[in-house]
């Protein structure tokens, strides 16, 4: 055991002698894009190593992250992870690759207030003439996530539960693409993270109907909580960090940390990853394994109520 002990503080002591690869498994542009190029300089000159952004779509983010929780517990390939790699895509899937055990939850990062936004050309702009025109129309309505399995696709099936009404989901390869489409008018309604629908909420090309977030917005002061308008269930944020492979040292992991830590404390990146629509989270190693847990545990209970499975059916 000293031996281990000895080991790990040397392989940490030494860490990294080489560019480190932080691999986030959407497309470009989407929320998990946009905080982790912001944070990989900084967290890079911490650390005294480049920080090499590689985005890796597919699979609602699954097959990429599970490539990173492959690979050694060396620190050098570590992933950008939100509640649907870590938490919703394991707990829909039957045939899911990882779980929350067998991963490292380094540290958050970030979190993100969530919002539904309808392209202009839907027929209502607040929230009451949205439901109620989804009540008035069943299944004549659609709406993009960022993929199968993804947070986005079980936050509206918690939504769709909870209202009562039908609208068809239509999964895509991240929150850029979804959100392009939703921009075109190709799909009505969008629900993702703040990051990557601000600029086009900004723009006029989207339309806030309804976010997550435990108070108002200062952009959208008119644009209520789901608290609410009563789906208190849905109002969480999601939350943005880094993990990497099962079994990495504890003095890694620290080593780890604290240069995110020391990387978000600088205020130009505090300030862009504010300017963005994210709020800035610094926790442990410890806190971040026990939100993982907690979001895993009531993603099962949503998936087995609503009996949602990967082909869409349920």
């Amino acid at each position: 055991m000293g031996l281990l002990a000895t080991s790990s503080a040397a392989l940490a002591q030494a860490y990294p002698n080489k560019p480190i690869r932080l691999v986030v498994p959407f497309a470009p542009g989407g929320s998990t894009d946009v905080v982790a190029r912001v944070i990989a300089p900084s967290m890079g000159r911490k650390l005294g190593q480049t920080v090499i952004i590689e985005n890796r779509p597919g699979g609602g983010g699954v097959t990429a992250t599970n490539e990173v929780l492959r690979s050694p517990p060396d620190g050098y390939s570590l992933a950008m992870a939100t509640p649907s790699t870590t938490a919703a895509n394991p707990a829909i899937s039957t045939k899911a690759p990882y779980g929350p055990a067998d991963l490292t939850a380094i540290i958050d990062v970030a979190a993100t207030p969530t919002v539904i936004a309808v392209n202009p050309s839907f027929p209502a702009k607040d929230y009451a003439g949205f439901l109620a025109e989804l009540k008035r129309k069943p299944a004549s309505y659609a709406y993009a996530s960022s993929g199968m399995g993804g947070i986005s696709h079980l936050q509206m099936e918690t939504f769709k539960s909870l209202t009562g009404v039908f609208i068809t989901h239509i999964p895509y390869r991240g929150a850029a693409p979804a959100l392009n489409d939703a921009v075109a008018g190709q799909v009505q309604v969008v629900m993702d993270a703040l990051p990557s629908a601000l600029p086009f909420i900004k723009a006029g090309k989207l339309v806030p109907l309804v976010v997550a977030s435990p108070e108002r917005l200062s952009d959208f002061p008119d644009v209520p909580t789901f608290a609410e308008v009563g789906l208190a269930p849905m109002n969480r944020m999601s939350a943005f960090g880094i993990v990497g492979p099962k079994g990495m040292p504890p003095e890694l992991v620290r080593k780890i940390n604290e240069a995110v830590r020391a990387a978000l404390e600088e205020p130009a990146v505090r300030q862009q990853i504010e300017r963005s629509g994210a709020m800035v989270i610094t926790g442990s190693h410890e806190q971040y394994t026990a939100e993982i847990n907690s979001e895993f545990a009531l993603l099962k209970r949503v998936v087995a109520e609503r009996k949602l499975t990967m082909d869409g059916s349920n």
